[in-house]
């Protein structure tokens, strides 16, 4: 197979030369990008079907098909990976077909003129890192106890009380009621204050001991002296963390947690 430049960009193609280009890009294995005036037809779970108009077509190596419109920042039809594609000239102009054989789900664009048609050979081995949000850690902690400490048991989440909503309530491994509160970025002072509104509510009974826990990243400045003061806890914990745990977290419905 003959090597091939980089980045091929043709503009104003005719419907012949834009077929020789998406074909040695797929061979290829590259990346294509189309601009023109296209109609899309689609049928597989579902029928659809797009009127002629100007839109931008994205063919990626990975058999992933999308069909992007001047406005939105969804694709109006796509295809994803693992689809085949096929092309030929038609009576109606260039036709690309894009099929999943395992669901039966045709795509088919059709060009009648194009503006632009290019072949981009991409490199992209980056890391992709989800940052959880304060909800996401707080599913994480009910999903994995064990990531608060060892031996914790979630009771419920987004318990309300007079100023608001508690985290999550739950008892240590010593049966011990404790009150988590959850920041995904350093935690402040004030982070420690609202923590101590839950406490005045949950702390009636003067005979009962409660754990009082904070949970983010770190501390700002100022926030661990309050939290001695208070005789609070603190525990460090990434919002990376909390992403990685949720990845494992499949189908398990979180109410299984709730014992």
């Amino acid at each position: 197979m003959e090597k091939q430049p980089r980045q091929i960009v043709f503009e104003n193609p005719s419907l012949d030369e834009a077929l020789s280009v998406v074909k040695s890009g797929i061979s290829h294995k590259k990346m294509v990008i189309a601009a023109g005036l296209c109609t899309v037809e689609y049928a597989g779970r579902a029928s659809s079907s797009l009127g002629a108009g100007e839109r931008l077509v994205i063919l990626k190596p990975d058999g992933s098909a999308l069909v992007h419109r001047p406005k939105d920042y969804s694709p109006v039809n796509w295809q994803p990976p693992g689809s085949l594609y096929q092309t030929r000239l038609g009576a109606d102009g260039l036709l690309v077909r894009i099929y999943r054989r395992k669901d039966h789900e045709v795509m088919e664009i059709t060009f009648s003129s194009l503006r632009m048609v290019s072949i981009l050979d991409l490199k992209d081995a980056g890391e992709f890192n989800l940052y959880a949000s304060e909800s996401d850690m707080q599913q994480a902690i009910l999903f994995q106890p064990s990531l608060l400490e060892e031996g914790f048991r979630p009771i419920t989440s987004e318990r309300p009380v007079d100023p608001g909503f508690i985290d999550i309530l739950g008892v240590d491994k010593n049966n011990v009621l404790t009150v988590v509160e959850i920041k995904r970025v350093k935690a402040t002072k004030k982070a420690v204050l609202q923590l101590k509104k839950y406490m005045d509510v949950i702390q009636h009974d003067k005979g009962r001991k409660v754990r009082a826990i904070l949970v983010a990243p770190s501390l700002a400045g100022g926030a661990l002296e309050v939290l001695a003061t208070l005789g609070y806890e603190f525990k460090a914990l990434s919002p990376q963390v909390c992403a990685d745990a949720l990845k494992k977290r499949g189908g398990k419905p979180i109410t299984d947690f709730f014992k």
